[in-house]
């Protein structure tokens, strides 16, 4: 009987992991820098991410760099209201505050709030340091760690500019599921670099959209930026990419729909 019990349970724990793991939604829908535009919310603020998350979007961009006292924050541009982030303390850039009156979160706080939820993954895009190659691998490297830190890694999937600092982060966790960015690298390239698949501008898959059939053949996944137009989001959408990065997420869900 006491086998049994263990045995029914043993059942149920893992029924309910695979659950856990399975419950992220598969819409193709990645909110570029959150759920920003309709609402009016600031970029990569919690509060945008929160919007993604409500709208049900496969995922959540965002954009990582890292502080003069090595701190990782989240930011698009490499400046925040005039202090650059790369030569500022975390605590000078705390002097300033979000239109929404939030301050510039840090990864790990912007992790926590997305691991709240199992619906919606965080895109984690880690900047190229403007200093140096060395810079930008450790960035990479770090925000690795932070992930597994925290034990987020189910939640998070790379994106990087960086081709180098992308390396750094496959070898710091093999594991980890990291697309490029830039454009300027074949799919053959990426597979034998051990990139999950490529993340490039709408202009570049249109010029040679012979790269999304390679990037299938070649088991990578396909994604592209920042798609806002209606033909073009139709387009990806029968080229069967796997997402859609796009400030319009809600343009996107009536075309899915």
């Amino acid at each position: 009987m006491r086998n049994m019990l263990f045995l029914i349970l043993s059942m149920v724990f893992i029924l309910s992991s695979c659950a856990a793991q399975s419950s992220f939604h598969v819409n193709k829908v990645i909110a570029h820098r959150g759920a920003w535009k309709a609402q009016g919310l600031p970029q990569n603020s919690l509060a945008s991410l929160r919007e993604a998350i409500r709208l049900g979007c496969e995922g959540s961009e965002f954009d990582v760099w890292m502080t003069a006292d090595d701190i990782l924050v989240v930011n698009h541009d490499h400046d925040l209201q005039g202090l650059d982030i790369e030569i500022s303390t975390y605590e000078e850039l705390l002097a300033k505050t979000l239109p929404n009156g939030e301050k510039i979160p840090t990864l790990k706080e912007y992790l926590a709030e997305g691991m709240k939820q199992q619906g919606t993954k965080l895109i984690l895009e880690f900047k190229p340091s403007r200093i140096s190659v060395e810079r930008s691998e450790k960035v990479g490297e770090m925000a690795v760690k932070t992930v597994q830190e925290l034990g987020a890694e189910k939640w998070v999937d790379y994106i990087t500019f960086s081709y180098e600092g992308g390396k750094k982060a496959i070898a710091t966790d093999p594991n980890a599921n990291v697309a490029y960015l830039s454009g300027d690298k074949s799919p053959a390239e990426l597979k034998t670099a051990g990139f999950f698949g490529f993340d490039y501008n709408i202009r570049v898959l249109r010029q040679k959209p012979e790269w999304i059939t390679e990037a299938q053949n070649l088991g990578l996944t396909v994604n592209a930026w920042t798609v806002n137009k209606v033909e073009d989001m139709k387009w990806l959408m029968e080229m069967k990419a796997d997402f859609i990065t796009t400030d319009e997420p809600e343009l996107l869900f009536t075309l899915l729909d």
